[in-house]
């Protein structure tokens, strides 16, 4: 397996460098290429169609020779020229036939002598009504096959190979219509005594002012009724050249990224977001890996993330590299993400990718280098002569209260770590598995062809070391696109290859270093010591070295390779229909190894048992995944305005299927960290795992858009939508959506008006779903036992029961905006309030254990979304050399659970039961400290949960709770838990500036959240319950402590620290932060001065950071497992 696995990578390799070659190649043909009538040539023709020779001089002498094949195709050559000027072999090669020719810039003009030259002054002869020309594109490249017609008569033609025309107008004056996919039409009045016709037709606009492209379909933004957020591809990399997704906060603030403060920087920890609002219970606390680095199965709260019409994981967009972004839109309301059905209650981001674009081969490259330095700042902690200190102010040293028999033994105590801090000892183990990151990217782009052949190749590699010593991500991925028009067809290709493979760090835990003391040392007499003196860990049990752990031959590594092909087909059948299908086949392979040293002290086999069990120490994790997924649609456009009325609609069909089979297995027992191949191990470890499933959708959808007089807008949509993954009796479901808008700035009485230039209010209505439980859920399973044979056969039992009326969860939403452009569209102001109710919450229903099963799968609960949205950018200064912008957002969301089931009243019991059985033992054990989410009506998603503090009783020292019913108590019950708090801000967005300066740009743009609470978890891990004795802690452990009755105290006496404080209001903190996330400095260099000195046709240079400032009112530690880090960024981007 390991083989064919490592043949893949080589084949994959060479290929992507043989083409990279080529191309390079290539391009430096065409930079070399220069045309002049004087330029010498050989060209050799025997009795030759003249097509072919005049192909012959053209490939010769670097000029475009112009002719019409009609014209051309019954005449041959016979010409031997060597070393001739290039005027000469034409002289020569049309000596006896009917034609002149004439040198135009890179072009040479070729006509038959009856017909008048071909020339840019000649008009055609008095009464002939044949108008000749050629069709250019705005960088002045023929376009073959551009469709030629008389308006309102059936005449036309279209261009030859090299863009040349001939058309008979039969009269002498017409309008003449020039169309091409991919441009915009171009209608010129043309006369029979028109001179020699040139014709340049400019791409379509795709500009964001002008059009929101769904991944559907595009539609005009003044004519659109649903709410979205369009983000230029330039934009985003301004806020970040690596991280596309946190770049995207800066523009859309109802785009919001979950807070974690346990990886921080972890090149390897996917992210969690949301879209207006969390819409589903999710991942609950007691049923997650707490550690775990991705909470992205099942999760009900993520947006779908689309890619070129095409639906991709988070994961893809993640290792996207940023420079393959054209733009990126979010759709949010019903009218925007309908058209999604089952996949829009979370919102819709909408990537597309850079098309490549004909002319001249060009080749882009880019390099970012990034220097990620550790950011320590929320890490307060001692160093030796103050942990000291705060042990002797603790009464550590005192025999009567610390742990030594008598004072000469407490003094010999003291001393001894006195004389280590005067011998300099004082280790920094927060420093110790850290480094400053050295990141790089390398992209590359090589695009060209004609009008009707289009080619693209990309490749990229991306190093992310991260600041862990040992962690990184490396991607690399290669592609190719090709995209082919000829009159109403093209037909485009896009296939895509991509591998990635994370490392975790070696040394473990950033959290394994901040709790050692800095009188241990990681040497002694330059040896690493294997355990530490002074550290313990509960309960008094010795710790290891961090660092010797990290000198074993521990890894942990994941990986995986992706096949994309995307193909599309549109067919262009009249200015008012278009037909479009697509087909998308992905393949993806995943593996994952995870070996623990023999040697560790973190094998499977416990220290208790380790002698007896020597021979099975050592494990070796292994895991394997196929995923395969189809998806096809077909479609039919039709667009047409008619007087004042414009119609545009939509109606299509859309097929998925996906597969998926993974295997795990766990091997024991290695004989050394050297031999660790599964080849070596003792034993297999329990059974191997093998999980296997297959889902399916089938939709069919509609959409409609009219505009009246581009004042009245309506939009509808409606989709129906089918899936393998519901109960047989809930397979299929409708969404829908009806938007409708007024655009006031189109009235008479507001034309023109330099002040109002925009003000359009728009409303929509619609429901649509979500699925986000485990493959099967639905239905009966049942396991089957292949290690027993019964007379019948294999035997099974019942797994899992399922439920037949399972149904899709469902969002109905409201949104109401108002979209303004004010004084000569200096001002932008665009506002948003919506309202939305998901409804049919699939959750776990508890039954009676009699069955045989504790929980199946049902729709109940309820769950409200409502906020506000404003964005706003004003131009203060602009002119030819000088921008000046100021730009800004704001976001309000409010979450309220409206209806609960059974299953979470019985997970609040859990809760209950979880925190009793600490109240009940020594109350020594940390994680009983942290309060645990739960579901009450009225309540939000993201309330904090614990119980009301009146603070600490001055009297007695011991903490006062106010139970439900207002009684006072000092006795915790987790039955008295109370929301104390919620971590959903009141305002969230970002604000900045944007300057430019002839070829200067600066960019900064700032984060913030104001309002909401967090619970501040360091204040209790290292203030009030802090290990004083046995491990460092924060410099404010002893602030603010009661000592003796009558002290007004915020924390509980220092002696009561090992006894674990349980959820308490008194750690609810009001949360507000500013977080400079990027601040850009570009240079752009003039093209003329490029092109003239350095023969490039583009050159940027840019410097960068982020998170340089960071601002929070709550100070807790952050990055408990991987520590934060801020960056500086240099890149260079440039084209010849």
């Amino acid at each position: 397996m390991r083989k064919k696995y490592q043949q893949f990578h080589s084949a994959t390799m060479k290929a992507f460098k043989i083409a990279f070659v080529m191309l390079f190649l290539l391009s430096n043909c065409a930079i070399v290429m220069a045309q002049s009538p004087n330029k010498k040539i050989s060209v050799t023709c025997k009795d030759e169609p003249l097509a072919s020779a005049l192909k012959k001089v053209e490939k010769a002498s670097g000029y475009k020779v112009l002719f019409t094949y009609d014209e051309v195709q019954n005449y041959k050559v016979t010409v031997s020229a060597k070393g001739q000027e290039v005027s000469h072999v034409l002289k020569t090669m049309f000596d006896k036939l009917p034609f002149n020719y004439k040198f135009n810039g890179k072009y040479i003009n070729v006509s038959k002598k009856e017909k008048r030259s071909l020339s840019l002054s000649d008009g055609a002869e008095k009464g002939d009504h044949i108008v000749r020309g050629v069709v250019f594109d705005v960088h002045g490249s023929p376009i073959p096959g551009v469709l030629i017609t008389v308006v309102g008569k059936h005449r036309g033609t279209t261009t030859n190979v090299e863009g040349v025309f001939g058309l008979d107008l039969q009269a002498s004056k017409a309008l003449v219509e020039f169309s091409f996919i991919g441009m915009k039409k171009k209608r010129v009045t043309l006369t029979s005594q028109s001179a020699y016709v040139k014709v340049t037709l400019e791409d379509e606009s795709h500009e964001l002012g002008e059009t929101v492209i769904t991944g559907y379909r595009n539609v005009n933004k003044n004519s659109y009724t649903g709410s979205s957020t369009q983000i230029l591809g330039d934009d985003l990399r301004k806020v970040s050249q690596t991280n596309i997704l946190d770049a995207i906060q800066s523009f859309d603030p109802s785009f919001r990224i979950m807070d974690n403060t346990q990886f921080g920087s972890d090149p390897n920890a996917m992210p969690e977001m949301t879209i207006r609002g969390q819409s589903g219970v999710g991942n609950r606390a007691l049923d997650t890996d707490q550690l775990s680095k991705s909470n992205l199965k099942n999760n009900p709260n993520l947006p779908t993330f689309i890619m070129d019409g095409f639906e991709v994981s988070i994961e893809k967009i993640y290792d996207l590299d940023p420079t393959r972004i054209e733009s990126i839109t979010i759709l949010k309301d019903a009218a925007a993400t309908a058209i999604y059905g089952s996949r829009a209650a979370n919102g819709v981001v909408v990537v597309t990718t850079v098309a490549p674009k004909p002319g001249e081969v060009r080749v882009s490259y880019g390099f970012t280098g990034t220097l990620e330095t550790p950011d320590l700042r929320d890490y307060n902690l001692a160093n030796a002569s103050e942990k000291l200190e705060i042990e002797r102010r603790a009464g550590l040293y005192d025999p009567n209260i610390g742990n030594y028999f008598n004072e000469s033994e407490a003094v010999n105590a003291y001393n001894k770590k006195l004389a280590l801090i005067k011998r300099g000892i004082d280790t920094d183990w927060l420093s110790l598995p850290l480094r400053n990151g050295l990141d790089q990217k390398h992209s590359v782009f090589i695009e060209g062809g004609t009008q009707n052949l289009r080619y693209g190749i990309d490749g990229s590699f991306n190093k992310v070391q991260g600041v862990m010593k040992g962690s990184g991500r490396d991607r690399y991925g290669v592609g190719i696109s090709l995209d082919y028009r000829l009159k109403k067809f093209q037909v485009k290709n896009t296939t895509t290859f991509n591998h990635t493979k994370s490392k975790e760090s070696p040394y473990g835990s950033f959290g394994d270093y901040t709790s050692l003391m800095p009188y241990d040392t990681p040497y002694e007499n330059g040896v690493l010591t294997q355990t530490l003196r002074y550290s313990s860990g509960s309960g008094g049990r010795t710790i290891n070295n961090p660092l010797y752990e990290a000198t074993l031959s521990n890894y942990n590594w994941n990986s995986y390779d992706e096949f994309i092909n995307n193909l599309s087909f549109n067919w262009y059948i009249n200015d008012y229909w278009m037909a479009k299908g697509q087909f998308s086949i992905t393949k993806k392979y995943s593996r994952s190894e995870r070996f623990i040293d023999p040697l560790s002290t973190k094998t499977s086999v416990s220290s208790d048992n380790a002698s007896a069990n020597k021979d099975k120490k050592g494990d070796l994790y292994m895991t394997s995944g196929n995923d395969l997924s189809l998806s096809g649609n077909a479609f039919i456009y039709y667009n047409q305005s008619f007087g004042k009325h414009n119609l545009n609609g939509s109606a299509g069909w859309e097929i998925s299927t996906s597969t998926y089979d993974n295997v795990s297995s766990h091997y024991r027992g290695f004989p050394s960290g050297q031999f660790h191949s599964l080849n070596y191990a003792n034993e297999i470890y329990k059974k191997p795992t093998k999980t296997e499933g297959t889902s399916r959708m089938v939709s069919m959808l509609a959409t409609a858009n009219y505009t009246w007089n581009n004042i009245y807008l309506l939009d509808l949509s409606v989709r129906f939508d089918g899936s393998s993954e519901f109960g047989s009796n809930q397979r299929w479901a409708p969404f829908f959506s009806t938007g409708a808008g007024i655009n006031i700035h189109n009235y008479d009485f507001l034309k023109g008006n330099k002040y109002i230039n925009k003000l359009k209010l728009r409303g929509s209505y619609g429901r649509t779903g979500k699925v986000n439980f485990p493959d099967y859920a639905a239905q009966t399973v049942y396991e089957p036992l292949f290690d027993e044979w019964y007379a019948t056969g294999y035997g099974a039992v019942l797994k899992a029961l399922g439920n037949k009326d399972l149904t899709w969860e469902k969002t109905d939403k409201y949104d109401f905006g108002i979209e303004t452009q004010l004084f000569n569209e200096r001002l932008t102001i665009d506002f948003d309030y919506y309202y939305e109710k998901t409804i049919d919450l699939v959750n776990d229903v508890t039954i009676s254990t009699t069955s045989g099963f504790s929980t199946y799968k049902n729709n109940m609960g309820e769950i409200e979304n409502k906020g506000l949205e404003m964005t706003a950018r004003y131009d203060v200064f602009k002119n030819k050399n000088w921008l000046v912008a100021l730009w800004g957002n704001i976001a309000h969301n409010t979450n309220k659970i409206l209806k609960i089931s059974d299953s979470q009243r019985a997970y609040n019991q859990r809760v209950a039961d979880f925190y009793k059985s600490e109240t009940g033992a020594a109350l020594r054990d940390s994680k009983y400290a942290v309060p645990i989410a739960q579901y009450e009506e009225g309540q939000s998603l993201t309330s904090i949960w614990a119980v009301k503090s009146l603070g600490i009783d001055p009297t007695t020292g011991k903490e006062l709770y106010q139970n439900r019913d207002g009684s006072v108590t000092d006795k915790w019950n987790a039955t008295q838990e109370v929301v104390c708090g919620n971590t959903q801000p009141d305002f969230n967005g970002a604000f900045g500036v944007n300057l430019n300066y002839k070829q200067w740009s600066l960019f900064a743009s700032f984060l913030y959240e104001w309002g909401g609470q967090q619970y501040n978890q360091t204040l209790v891990d290292r203030v009030e319950n802090a290990n004083i004795e046995f491990g460092n802690v924060d410099l404010r452990v002893l602030t603010d402590r009661w000592q003796k009755p009558g002290d007004v105290a915020q924390f509980k006496n220092i002696q009561d620290a090992s006894m674990t404080t349980l959820p308490t209001s008194r750690f609810v903190q009001n949360n507000s932060f500013l977080r400079l996330n990027a601040l850009t400095l570009t240079y752009d260099f003039s093209r003329e001065w490029l092109k003239r000195n350095l023969g490039l046709r583009m050159l940027r240079l840019e410097a960068s950071t982020s998170d340089l400032i960071n601002w929070n009112s709550v100070r807790q530690e952050r990055g408990l497992s991987y520590p934060k880090s801020y960056k500086f960024n240099f890149s260079v981007k440039a084209q010849f």
